[in-house]
């Protein structure tokens, strides 16, 4: 399971950092912390949900080079089928706060996406796409991105990790259509 976002305290709190956020919610949950494994190029924990071993990870690499560090992940966790991979990204195409849960599919101009593909060999994963809308002008995703959200949408950014969590939680109890069909028809 990992989390997109950027490195660093500037980058805290930023629509591109909401990966981060479910992830490092998720191991706060499970009473762990995700420490920094040079090797892997992430912040990491490793634990146990339900019986099964579930590798928690934020890259520590910057978003346009997320597949970096998740192929190692991959490569030293021994794990043969990418399909088994959740990524948590945020996502321009969606609503503010509005949560979708998708297996494979394009990258949709996400380079954290792009890099992920392009070192895994595959866009077969699963992945938790959080809505952060679209900027006001076109022409400033890469600004709207990095940059904090409104108080107002902060608070539908929040409740939107909550229900990523959520998310995560049907995936690895129910299975990935399950978590589809009940996290996709939220909100429409």
């Amino acid at each position: 399971m990992v989390g997109l976002g950027n490195p660093g305290d500037k980058f805290l709190g930023s629509r591109h950092n909401l990966g981060y956020e479910v992830v490092e919610e998720i191991a706060e949950r499970e009473s762990t912390s995700l420490d920094t494994s040079k090797s892997d190029r992430s912040r990491m924990a490793v634990v146990n949900h339900l019986g099964k071993r579930v590798v928690l990870a934020c890259p520590t690499t910057f978003m346009n080079l997320s597949g970096e560090a998740v192929a190692s992940l991959i490569r030293r966790n021994g794990v043969e089928d990418v399909g088994r991979l959740i990524v948590v990204h945020d996502e321009l195409d969606l609503e503010p706060g509005r949560v979708k849960v998708k297996q494979g599919g394009s990258a949709a101009g996400h380079n954290g996406l792009k890099s992920i593909e392009q070192h895994v060999g595959t866009n077969d994963f699963v992945r938790i796409r959080i809505g952060v809308g679209k900027p006001p002008d076109p022409q400033s995703g890469r600004n709207w991105v990095l940059h904090k959200p409104s108080k107002k949408d902060r608070s539908s950014l929040d409740t939107a990790v909550q229900v990523g969590i959520d998310a995560i939680e049907m995936i690895l109890t129910d299975g990935v259509e399950q978590a589809m069909n009940n996290i996709n028809g939220l909100h429409s």
